[in-house]
């Protein structure tokens, strides 16, 4: 185990890594969102009455007037201080808003990354164990198409499939409007879990592939390891060897976590799209199509805090599980 002070100037030095990618992040989308072309104000400009004084007023309430510099230094005031504005097309916070969508995506998201990273795993360690039989060729072959397909293609025929022609399952939103307070926790649970069964089916059959593919790559690489054949010498089970094997092919899958944890919040704009999820990846594509600058930052902030975030977790998980890293 290396000295403690060793561990804390790397963590240091790791995590001021992780906050100067943050703000090259956020500063290169701020300014590529505001060099787009398009008015975020064009609809509320052209209504009738607008005077120009009340045309000015409404370019300075959102400091549209001011040079981008001037408006860049406005938004990182505002966002160190928890400020993130007002929202141009609902004229209200921005905080509120992603409040009030974050608990859908994290349902959605993390439902997704759970079975990732179980049952992915799980079958990336079958496949590894069969390589070169019909298990590992099915299941190679099933997670490869998945992953190629488009996930609103793949959307759009679970929708019709199982919502349209088989009527098995609602294909729209997270509750169905008709169900009334008085029905129980348990049927508000049950509806719930049947509008989310396919929006997480979708994004997990062009997810669940790639998790796949990283595990079996990764035990496929332990396993000629001396350690492992020493352990199958010694005429240990099979399943106590891929056991031994697999503690050790975690390094890689502790990286593919982090880079996967975005997708907790940010889930799939396509998906939450088809499905009529209310969650920030929906609420994004709102502010994008509206140009809504505030409320756009506001989800870039989150979702490049969370990517930047996932990297330094995945970094220090690996620094904890293998000290050498700390030489890197």
């Amino acid at each position: 185990m290396l000295p403690v002070d060793r561990m804390r100037r790397w963590l240091l030095r790791r995590t001021g890594a992780a906050l100067v990618t943050l703000g090259i992040a956020v500063t290169l989308l701020f300014f590529i969102a505001r060099l787009t072309p398009g008015d975020p104000l064009a609809g509320a400009l052209d209504q009738p009455g607008m005077t120009p004084r009340a045309r000015l007023i409404l370019r300075q309430r959102y400091c549209l007037d001011c040079p981008l510099a001037g408006q860049y230094v406005a938004f990182v005031r505002g966002a160190v201080t928890g400020n993130l504005g007002v929202s141009i097309a609902s004229q209200r916070p921005v905080t509120a808003l992603i409040g009030e969508r974050l608990p859908a995506s994290l349902l959605l998201g993390g439902t997704v990354l759970f079975i990732d990273f179980t049952i992915g795993l799980l079958l990336g360690v079958i496949q590894a164990s069969r390589k070169g039989g019909a298990a590992d060729w099915s299941l190679g072959l099933l997670s490869l198409t998945g992953y190629a397909t488009p996930s609103f293609l793949l959307g759009l025929g679970l929708a019709a499939l199982f919502g349209t022609y088989g009527h098995l399952l609602p294909v729209a939103g997270m509750r169905d409007p008709t169900l009334g307070v008085d029905a129980g926790a348990a049927a508000h649970t049950l509806d719930v879990a049947r509008h989310l069964l396919l929006p997480v089916l979708t994004l997990t059959l062009v997810s669940i592939g790639a998790t796949m593919r990283f595990q079996r790559s990764a035990l496929l690489d332990v396993l000629p390891q001396p350690f492992v054949l020493a352990a199958r010498a010694r005429g240990l089970p099979a399943h106590r060897v891929i056991w031994h094997a697999w503690r050790n092919a975690l390094f890689p899958v502790v990286t593919l976590f982090g880079l996967w944890l975005p997708i907790v919040v940010a889930g799939s704009v396509f998906v939450e799209a088809v499905f009529a999820w209310p969650g920030l990846g929906s609420l994004a594509a709102e502010a994008v199509a509206r140009r809504d600058y505030p409320l756009l930052m506001g989800i870039a902030l989150l979702v490049a805090t969370l990517v930047v975030f996932g990297g330094w977790l995945a970094d220090v998980a690996y620094a904890l599980l293998d000290p050498r890293v700390h030489h890197a």
